[in-house]
């Protein structure tokens, strides 16, 4: 199986994901199926316990696009490219007095950009939906007016509260799982 990505592919669900953001309310379908699938499961675990609820589904959403990321993409290739640049790096380092020699190393790590891209883009074909149906769904789910003035420790925002916890879990879930 062939784990390259194609641009093509990835701005047809860059552009299905945007289309989903901005009908959101125009089309109710969507809205009432997201919420029909994510207000029993994700929304109880919400209602049960604000906190650890998100803190909880923001580990199962880093644990499913870690784990799309790895069985999705070709993580062999993906380890020999950096690998490759790695070294590159180390000899513009050892040439930083060499401008013209700088300049040659940069534009061959350049040619590395479109295949790494390429290679690692492929999982967001997959992840690209779902995440914003859950984006959108805890935009409703916080909109409620009992919830608008909520704040994560006091001062974060949902939106901020998940960026941080991605962050931290996916960086987690990448060195435990061994995904480039």
């Amino acid at each position: 199986m062939q784990k390259e990505g194609s641009f093509k592919s990835i701005f047809i669900v860059m552009a299905a994901s945007l289309a989903i953001a901005f009908f959101w309310n125009s089309i109710p379908a969507i809205k009432n199926t997201v919420h029909s699938v994510l207000d029993p499961s994700a929304g109880a675990m919400l209602d049960g316990n604000l906190i650890w609820g998100m803190i909880f589904i923001i580990f199962i959403i880093g644990l499913f696009m870690t784990l799309i990321q790895k069985y999705a993409t070709d993580q062999e290739t993906l380890k020999e490219l950096k690998k490759e640049q790695k070294i590159l790096q180390e000899e513009m380092k050892k040439y930083k007095d060499d401008p013209a020699k700088v300049m040659e190393l940069q534009k061959k790590s350049f040619e590395f950009l479109p295949k790494t891209m390429k290679l690692s883009m492929r999982a967001m074909m997959y992840t690209g939906v779902p995440l914003i149906l859950f984006f959108r769904w805890f935009m409703d789910y916080f909109s409620n007016p009992a919830l608008e003035s909520f704040r994560f420790f006091g001062f974060l925002s949902w939106f901020w509260f998940y960026l941080i916890g991605s962050l931290i879990f996916s960086s987690i879930l990448r060195k435990v799982l061994k995904v480039v």
